[in-house]
């Protein structure tokens, strides 16, 4: 069962059939499908605190073109401007994906019928996306606006966000949220698109890569509060031993 047999074709602006209901599909998938890998990225290149305060350093400075700098410090401008683009990428998967979210009581009561009766698990699955997507409609503008506001990032730059801005709390209710709603999103766009027809697997591979993904998210945050309580106000900025 798909969300359409849950909506009233008067209140889906894109219903099966008209042309903007298919382009809105195919954006959906792919601001979807980039959301999700940058996200693996994301939490990977964070992971690297897990190394030490010079691991992280030297992936920042990499990622932010230090390379091409005097001093072999990178240009926060860099982090700035991505954290621009990724907001207007989960601008535009919000718009078209907010079409297929129920908005009467009633449906919401037709979908919770349906998952009662009917045991699929592509459906229980699609409920999840639902809800952790609610959640980041909240959560994910806060974080990213954040970056782009602040878009310093050191050991400890970042330590002092997460500890002493206390934006840990922000963290732990966005991390599973995203992990969850990427998961579920790669694995549905796979299935969409005749990618795989191995679902069981897929659902598998999906279950594995949520766990993982915050469990290095939950270490790296961690981490960054140990980092955070060992420094006292004001915050220097992490400088080598090699400087």
């Amino acid at each position: 069962m798909t969300v359409r047999t849950l909506l009233p074709a008067s209140s889906v602006p894109g219903i099966a059939g008209h042309p903007w209901s298919a382009k809105a599909d195919k954006i959906q998938s792919a601001t979807g499908l980039l959301l999700g890998c940058f996200l693996l990225a994301h939490l990977h290149f964070e992971s690297s605190i897990l190394f030490g305060k010079e691991a992280f350093y030297q992936v920042v400075q990499i990622l932010e073109g230090g390379m091409f700098s005097d001093t072999g410090h990178g240009f926060p401008v860099v982090t700035k401007i991505f954290s621009i683009f990724i907001m207007l990428v989960v601008m535009l998967h919000a718009a078209v994906a907010l079409r297929r979210f129920p908005a009467q009581i009633g449906q919401w009561r037709a979908l919770r019928r349906h998952m009662n009766v009917i045991k699929h698990k592509d459906s229980h699955a699609w409920f999840w996306q639902l809800i952790t997507g609610f959640i980041l409609f909240f959560l994910a503008p806060v974080h990213i606006f954040t970056m782009i506001t602040n878009p310093e990032i050191g050991p400890h730059l970042s330590a002092e966000r997460v500890y002493h801005a206390n934006a840990w709390l922000l963290y732990a209710l966005l991390l599973p949220a995203v992990v969850i709603h990427a998961m579920i999103g790669l694995y549905r766009v796979a299935v969409k698109w005749g990618i795989t027809a191995n679902r069981v697997g897929l659902r598998k591979l999906a279950k594995v890569m949520i766990i993982y993904l915050i469990t290095i998210g939950v270490l790296s945050l961690v981490s960054y509060i140990y980092i955070g309580s060992g420094l006292s106000l004001p915050i220097e900025p992490y400088v080598p031993a090699s400087h």
